[in-house]
């Protein structure tokens, strides 16, 4: 299987085109399992805790690290089949399918 290259900008141009906005995104370990949270704040919020050339260089350490699992483009089919939106306390929760290499990324 081919692995889907993704950088900051494509994660970010995703966010924008599914929700209009530069939402904040997270990586999560839990119970064994990695997830991407797509989280309520955002970039255009002036209470954001990031400027944008800090928030792109967050989005490509994200990107990297999907691309390096081989969950960008699960990433990127949830996002864009998802009807689920981020909101006030309540982040949309992708869960990475790791398959054999789990046990790289797992300690």
């Amino acid at each position: 299987m081919q692995e889907v290259l993704m950088t900051g900008q494509d994660l970010r141009q995703l966010l924008l085109n599914k929700w209009g906005v530069s939402y904040d995104i997270q990586l999560r370990r839990t119970r064994g399992k990695i997830f991407v949270q797509v989280m309520w704040k955002y970039l255009e919020q002036a209470s954001f805790h990031l400027g944008e050339a800090e928030y792109l260089d967050h989005l490509n350490a994200i990107a990297d690290y999907l691309t390096s699992l081989g969950g960008a483009e699960q990433v990127t089919n949830y996002i864009l089949n998802t009807r689920d939106r981020p909101r006030l306390g309540k982040a949309v929760s992708i869960p990475i399918d790791l398959g054999g290499r789990a046990s790289e990324w797992m300690v």
